[in-house]
């Protein structure tokens, strides 16, 4: 579905492969106790995939955004909390990318499987307006800055090697002038404020974290000061929002498949028959089935016009993650109502997957801003 080229599809296989072995297996106790999946993000650093879009150059796979895609599928389908962990991973490498000469350390070590990276964005005081900080850096002796910001949702907050942190630029005057900062785990200064409880993606870590006066040389600005925005709409937020639907997508295949099995292995013994034969359990699996594709197949028309860009490539990339995360909470809906008790009672994986695919819709840039978002291209109109 993903039209993957022969090396692609092998990065691809490897990925199923690894989460049927070592990602699969504690999914559902990463949900019920939620727990971070340091196992699971074991696994995937030892088999080179925090390096798979990492620059060649760097030890990396130096692979694009089709193929991370197809990967975070596979991760979503076994334990959607490890894949959002990876996709935020994903983000934080391509703005470690951009400065290459600045992180070529930091770029070699998750090619190796020992740095996890991860976004620090929104804020209490924006909230889900993530290109809105309104945090301040404030200049320090020799070049440096001091770096204070209080972030609402951080994934893998504590857990993460390095966090991209977004505050405004020394001497901004407008909400849009933030500058990009990396910070490590090291740095002093930096801790977790608060739990993570979460409806759904229970192990990912999503906490509260604070800043507070972190001291950065120049070679920890990702950017120029004042031009974080540019990163944020040129790097963060395609990958963010394809990444998303991914996981989304994930989420929806993994219902399906659920669902197929009850259906088809479940019986009712007085009348020796199965579900599957009842033909309005058979009409929700179709729909779901329907849906699922409908969604991966726009999220692949998606890809195709960020690889060949043109006139629609904003709008497309606009609606990914929207179309995809709607879809998987319509298909989980119809997934949990197919198989009845069984689903409610959890037996099935199914409540687990209903309650996931509910976590992508209010990450921001939320479903409600990108339809304001894709309404406001449609009127051309200004999107941000």
């Amino acid at each position: 579905m993903y039209r993957l080229t022969d090396e692609q599809l092998q990065h691809v296989q490897q990925a199923a492969s690894l989460a049927d072995q070592f990602i699969a297996p504690h999914a559902a106790k990463i949900d019920s106790d939620h727990e971070f999946p340091r196992e699971s993000l074991a696994a995937l650093g030892r088999a080179g995939f925090l390096g798979l879009t990492v620059p060649s150059a760097f030890g990396g796979s130096g692979q694009g955004l089709r193929t991370a895609a197809a990967v975070l599928e596979q991760i979503a389908q076994r334990c959607s909390s490890t894949a959002m962990i990876y996709l935020m991973h994903v983000c934080g490498v391509g703005c470690y990318a951009v400065a290459p000469d600045k992180t070529a350390s930091f770029l070699q070590a998750a090619a190796r499987g020992d740095h996890l990276t991860t976004l620090a964005f929104s804020e209490p005081g924006t909230r889900s307006h993530f290109w809105a900080p309104v945090s301040r850096a404030a200049a320090a002796d020799d070049g440096a800055v001091h770096v204070t910001a209080h972030k609402s949702f951080v994934t893998a907050a504590g857990h993460a090697d390095g966090y991209v942190v977004s505050t405004l630029g020394v001497g901004a005057t407008k909400i849009t002038e933030s500058t990009i900062y990396l910070v490590l785990r090291s740095d002093g200064g930096v801790r977790v404020t608060g739990p993570w409880h979460g409806l759904g993606m229970r192990g990912n870590a999503s906490a509260p974290m604070t800043f507070e006066h972190v001291t950065l040389d120049a070679g920890r600005a990702l950017t120029a000061s004042g031009k974080g925005l540019d990163l944020m709409l040129g790097v963060v937020l395609p990958t963010f929002q394809v990444g998303s639907a991914a996981v989304a997508l994930g989420i929806a295949e993994a219902a399906v498949q659920a669902t197929t099995r009850h259906l088809t292995s479940t019986r009712f013994e007085h009348l020796h028959n199965s579900l599957a034969e009842l033909p309005t359990l058979r009409s929700r699996l179709a729909q779901i089935r329907l849906e699922t594709d409908r969604a991966r197949a726009h999220l692949v028309s998606v890809l195709d016009a960020i690889e060949r860009p043109g006139p629609t490539t904003q709008l497309l990339v606009l609606e990914a993650k929207a179309a995809a995360t709607e879809a998987a909470a319509h298909v989980t809906d119809l997934a949990l109502r197919t198989c009845g008790g069984a689903a409610f009672g959890g037996a099935l994986g199914l409540e687990r997957l209903f309650r996931d695919a509910r976590a992508p819709i209010v990450m921001a840039p939320t479903s409600d801003q990108a339809y304001d978002f894709i309404g406001r291209a449609l009127c051309g109109l200004e999107v941000f």
